[in-house]
This record gives C-alpha cells, sequence and structure tokens, in this order.
C-alpha cells in the first residue's frame, strides 16, 4: 500500500489558538506567559508562518487574566500528566464564549528566532540564554 488506508478527521473549532510554555519538570514545572499567533491567512500553514510578514505573535496573548491563568494551570497539569521533564508548548483553543479546549502538546517545540517557546519565556522575564542554562542544568540533573 502506497498511503495509509486511515484518515483523523476534527470538528473546527472556531477560536483562537492560545499557547503557553513549561519549563522544568514535576511540581517545579513552571508555565510561561500566554502567546497567539495571528496568521496572514485562513490557515497558519508555513507560508503564513516562514513567508508572510503580516503573520504576527503576541506575548502575551491579549486574553482576560484569568483565562490566561487558567491556560496555565490546564497546562501545567498536562505537562505533569506525561511527566514531561525539560520543555513543552502546550496549545489551547479559546473559543468567542470563553470556553478553553485543549489543542495538542508540543514536547519539542521550535527554538529558532521565530519560535514562541522562547518568545514566551523572554516576555515571562527569562532571556534565552538564560532559559538554556535553565534547560542544560534539568538535562543535567538526569
Amino acid at each position: 500500500m502506497k498511503y495509509c488506508d486511515k484518515v483523523l478527521v476534527e470538528k473546527f473549532v472556531p477560536g483562537r489558538e492560545i499557547e503557553v510554555g513549561i519549563l522544568g519538570a514535576g511540581m517545579a514545572a513552571k508555565a510561561s506567559v500566554t502567546g497567539e499567533v495571528i496568521a496572514d491567512g485562513e490557515f497558519y500553514d508555513f507560508d503564513a508562518k516562514y513567508t508572510k510578514p503580516d503573520s504576527k505573535t503576541i506575548t502575551p496573548a491579549d486574553i482576560p487574566i484569568e483565562t490566561q491563568q487558567k491556560i496555565q494551570e490546564y497546562a501545567l497539569q498536562i505537562f505533569r500528566a506525561i511527566d514531561g521533564r525539560g520543555l513543552s508548548r502546550v496549545d489551547f483553543f479559546v473559543t468567542e464564549d470563553g470556553r478553553i479546549l485543549f489543542n495538542e502538546i508540543n514536547t519539542v517545540p521550535g527554538f529558532t528566532s521565530i519560535s514562541m517557546y522562547a518568545k514566551m519565556w523572554e516576555a515571562s522575564g527569562v532571556p534565552r540564554k538564560e532559559l538554556v542554562d535553565i534547560l542544560i542544568a534539568i538535562a543535567l540533573e538526569g
């Protein structure tokens, strides 16, 4: 068979995609401020991410503080549920009526100059160099 015969279909969720960075392990893990990507296009695809100059990122996301706090709490619960260690980015949808829906956890988020993970930590007061130092220390702890 050249292609798989299975397909995953998900219902479209209208709303904003809000992300949060997680750093650490276990109960010592911490959550960054939230972030939001505003795509220049209908979808946040390769072109919207890398070639369209009108796509932008906002850190912290322009959402009510109560919503940000709930997202941070949920992200930490999800990270701990999978026994996460080091870093992860947890993504949610926030609907127009304020519901928060878990989208995915990225256990190896990007770390380039345009990646949200480092941007959210910078907005949280942790510069990139310090973030790298913390990640190395966590890795060395085993």
